[in-house]
Protein backbone atom coordinates (compact mmCIF):
# COMPACT_ATOMS: atom_id res chain seq x y z
CA UNK A 1 0.00 0.00 0.00
CA UNK A 2 1.11 3.61 -0.88
CA UNK A 3 0.99 5.87 1.66
CA UNK A 4 1.62 10.00 2.20
CA UNK A 5 4.95 9.58 3.69
CA UNK A 6 6.56 7.60 1.14
CA UNK A 7 8.80 9.00 -0.85
CA UNK A 8 7.86 9.64 -4.47
CA UNK A 9 11.53 7.88 -6.09
CA UNK A 10 10.55 5.33 -3.60
CA UNK A 11 7.46 4.63 -4.95
CA UNK A 12 8.19 4.40 -8.50
CA UNK A 13 11.10 2.90 -8.30
CA UNK A 14 9.49 0.04 -6.28
CA UNK A 15 6.12 -0.06 -8.19
CA UNK A 16 6.76 1.26 -11.86
CA UNK A 17 3.13 1.21 -13.08
CA UNK A 18 2.49 4.17 -10.98
CA UNK A 19 4.41 6.58 -13.02
CA UNK A 20 1.50 6.69 -15.14
CA UNK A 21 -0.70 8.28 -12.46
CA UNK A 22 1.76 10.59 -11.56
CA UNK A 23 1.98 12.05 -15.24
CA UNK A 24 -1.70 11.75 -15.12
CA UNK A 25 -1.91 14.31 -12.15
CA UNK A 26 1.16 16.39 -14.26
CA UNK A 27 3.98 15.28 -11.85
CA UNK A 28 7.16 14.63 -14.11
CA UNK A 29 8.47 12.49 -11.24
CA UNK A 30 11.18 11.12 -13.76
CA UNK A 31 12.50 14.08 -14.81
CA UNK A 32 12.46 15.69 -10.95
CA UNK A 33 15.95 16.05 -8.98
CA UNK A 34 13.29 16.58 -5.58
CA UNK A 35 11.53 12.86 -6.53
CA UNK A 36 13.92 11.31 -3.75
CA UNK A 37 13.26 13.92 -1.21
CA UNK A 38 9.58 14.62 -1.50
CA UNK A 39 6.88 12.50 -0.40
CA UNK A 40 3.79 12.36 -2.08
CA UNK A 41 1.85 14.15 0.42
CA UNK A 42 4.74 17.15 -0.61
CA UNK A 43 3.91 16.57 -4.58
CA UNK A 44 0.14 16.77 -4.26
CA UNK A 45 0.44 20.13 -2.48
CA UNK A 46 2.87 21.03 -4.69
CA UNK A 47 1.15 20.67 -7.95
CA UNK A 48 -2.50 21.69 -6.12
CA UNK A 49 -3.77 17.71 -6.43
CA UNK A 50 -6.52 16.60 -3.89
CA UNK A 51 -4.11 13.59 -1.92
CA UNK A 52 -7.00 11.28 -1.27
CA UNK A 53 -7.77 11.25 -4.98
CA UNK A 54 -3.88 10.94 -5.59
CA UNK A 55 -3.44 8.19 -3.12
CA UNK A 56 -6.52 6.21 -4.04
CA UNK A 57 -5.19 6.47 -7.56
CA UNK A 58 -1.94 4.72 -6.87
CA UNK A 59 -3.07 2.63 -4.98
CA UNK A 60 -5.40 1.28 -7.77
CA UNK A 61 -2.38 1.15 -10.04
CA UNK A 62 -0.99 -1.38 -7.47
CA UNK A 63 -4.22 -3.41 -7.72
CA UNK A 64 -4.32 -3.26 -11.20
CA UNK A 65 -0.79 -4.52 -11.99
CA UNK A 66 -1.43 -7.32 -8.99
CA UNK A 67 -4.28 -8.37 -11.19
CA UNK A 68 -2.34 -8.89 -14.30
Amino acid sequence: MITKEMKIEEVIRKFPGTLSVFEKYGIDCAACSLNQYENIEQGARAHNIDLETLLRDLNRALVAREEE
